[in-house]
């Protein structure tokens, strides 16, 4: 190859899709502010839209937790479920939003695991069941479940003391 040959050039930069492919793309490369991997933990999600329905409320925007059903096509008892985590202790509720990040497979903290710990009147004792919560072994339910056989868990309040 001569210096003085005809020569083109182009930039190609390479584009992964949802199934891990890879494919070859002319261009510059897009510049990305780097999203970050991963999707919210739906407990995550259902403590800010708590928050965010009671500042509705307070502000007068909906009357009440009937019309918040009726606007999100909910059961009154789902949207009660959800209010409930505001009884959880501010710390918590920090903690609850601040979860990391869920890569794949099943979320650490569910909805549901914390019903029980949101009924506490005591927030010592919540601390203490979100402890016992947070810091359980999990590793059953990682992968699928096998509905025939499904992954024993403890109580939540087993063996739960508090001075």
């Amino acid at each position: 190859m001569n210096k003085n040959d005809p020569r083109i050039e182009f930039k190609v930069h390479f584009q992964v899709n949802r199934r891990g492919r890879k494919r070859a793309v002319s261009g510059e490369t897009p510049a990305t502010d780097s999203p970050e991997q991963g999707r919210l933990p739906r407990v995550t999600r259902l403590m800010a839209l708590a928050i965010r329905f009671d500042g509705l409320i307070r502000d007068g925007e909906v009357r009440d937790l009937a019309e918040v059903a009726r606007l999100g096509h909910v059961t009154r008892a789902r949207v009660t479920q959800v209010m409930n985590l505001l009884h959880l202790a501010p710390d918590l509720q920090e903690a609850i939003l601040n979860l990391p990040r869920v890569e794949k497979g099943r979320e650490t903290i569910t909805e549901r695991e914390l019903r029980p710990i949101a009924a506490l009147v005591d927030w010592r004792k919540q601390r203490l069941a979100w402890r016992l919560l947070s810091h359980s072994d999990k590793s059953t339910c990682t992968g699928a479940v096998n509905r025939h056989n499904p992954p024993k868990r403890r109580p939540l309040m087993e063996g739960m003391q508090v001075a």
